[in-house]
């Protein structure tokens, strides 16, 4: 005979199953990354040496209104490169 107890763990664990599954199927379904990374060129190699933060300060030397490679206008928030383009 199932006691309270019994059943409540039965519950609970029905109920981490669905969750997990539920998660599982939300990750499944998830979008590909499209951000670009890094370049692994001449302009960008020195960056893959540096930390994050440090790296990230001087993407405005070339990415700006008027720098060499200007970002487009519907850009996301430029202080914060490496948060999306990643480094390999």
């Amino acid at each position: 005979m199932n006691t309270p107890k019994k059943k409540k763990t039965l519950l609970i664990n029905v109920a981490f199953l669905v969750i997990a599954a539920a998660i599982l199927t939300f990750l499944l379904n998830a979008p590909e990354e499209t951000t670009a990374k890094l370049p692994h060129d001449d302009d960008h190699n020195r960056f893959f040496a540096m930390k994050k933060k440090a790296a990230g300060k001087l993407c405005v030397e070339c990415h700006t209104p008027e720098g060499v490679y200007p970002l487009p206008e519907d850009h996301p928030p430029k202080y914060r490169c490496l948060f999306c383009h990643k480094r390999d």
